[in-house]
């Protein structure tokens, strides 16, 4: 069967380009025992694949060059030989850029999906899917938010952010978004919510301005973005303040510069916790975040932001907008169905 995948080219140098990946066309072989055969709907664009494309092991292999460039996707089923999958299941799973994908029971995230009539299926590789579940875990599990506490959210308007935001408001936080741009900013109060909401690139000393709006100080920092906006947030945190570590965004195009952080001190000081955490370690919480968001989604509580580029061969420049800081909300690659099997 014909398949197309996005692959990568080159190692970025920097923001990935467009250029860094390349697009061609193989074939898929038949399932075997124990697998079956999805046809992918939806790639949800994540800033954790930058880390793939250098060339250097993370907590995932690197993508070498020529290989495909892996990510989560909602998919069809098409053939299964896997217990409990049938043919037209909707799954979510760790897969690769491309028309069709191997699925088996070791596939990371691997989850099937009960997708509701009223709701898009693309919300299923965000708001309710990824962006939505980490959100609601780190604020819960890792955070351990309580109402009446000063949450602070960096990547405020991004696909976990603008979920935090949300989330955090709903059980009774005070919130405050950090983004870079006057959209971002009015889209995070206006319309996700938020008490306040600062542009760091315009803002000249950030810990000033997170203490102008916060003068009560912080009890839990929502990192998106590690860099200056963690050192500035450590600035400003209460005694057991804690500090959730999702993401590292600021380093992700240069990670052998990383971004010195001056103010660590302040973790004895203030008697912090600051714990970094993975979705999939924690995919036994995954059901109760899902009851509860697809509730607030349905309810109009949560408005699920979407940026989405249509087709395959664009992949690798939504991917680059995104990497560039030039999108809002969460990213996603829907997939050209009009060649799709007949079988």
């Amino acid at each position: 069967m014909l398949n197309r995948q996005v692959v990568l080219k080159s190692h970025p140098n920097g923001v990935p380009l467009p250029e860094d990946f390349e697009l061609i066309e193989g074939s898929i072989a038949e399932p075997g025992e124990g697998q079956m055969l999805v046809r992918n709907l939806f790639f949800s664009l994540e800033a954790a694949i930058r880390g793939w494309l250098d060339g250097k092991a993370n907590y995932f292999e690197p993508i070498p060059l020529g290989g495909p460039i892996r990510g989560p996707s909602v998919a069809r089923v098409v053939t299964s030989h896997l217990a409990g999958f049938e043919r037209g299941d909707i799954i979510f799973g760790l897969h690769h850029w491309e028309d069709y994908s191997l699925s088996d029971a070791n596939t990371i995230l691997l989850s099937k999906l009960s997708p509701k009539p009223d709701i898009p299926l693309s919300y299923y590789s965000g708001g309710l899917g990824g962006s939505g579940h980490t959100a609601y875990v780190g604020l819960h599990e890792i955070g351990k938010i309580q109402a009446g506490e000063t949450v602070l959210i960096s990547a405020a308007a991004g696909a976990t952010g603008s979920m935090a935001t949300q989330i955090a408001k709903l059980k009774g936080c005070k919130v405050v978004g950090v983004a870079g741009g006057d959209q971002k900013v009015e889209l995070i109060t206006q319309t996700l919510g938020a008490d306040a909401a600062i542009n760091y690139k315009t803002c000249g000393d950030l810990t000033a301005a997170v203490t102008e709006v916060c003068p009560e100080g912080v009890d839990v920092y929502f990192d998106n973005v590690g860099g200056t906006i963690l050192d500035a947030a450590l600035q400003c945190m209460n005694t057991l303040g804690r500090v959730i570590g999702c993401g590292m965004i600021s380093d992700y195009n240069d990670q052998d510069n990383p971004t010195p952080i001056y103010n660590m001190w302040k973790l004895v000081e203030k008697e912090l916790t600051m714990k970094g955490f993975l979705l999939y370690t924690y995919m036994d919480k995954v059901p109760a975040a899902s009851q509860q968001l697809h509730e607030w989604v349905r309810s109009g509580e949560i408005k699920i932001l979407e940026n989405i580029t249509e087709g395959l061969p664009n992949a690798g420049w939504a991917y680059s907008e995104m990497m560039r800081g030039a999108t809002i909300g969460k990213n996603l690659v829907a997939m050209d169905l009009s060649a799709e099997e007949s079988a």
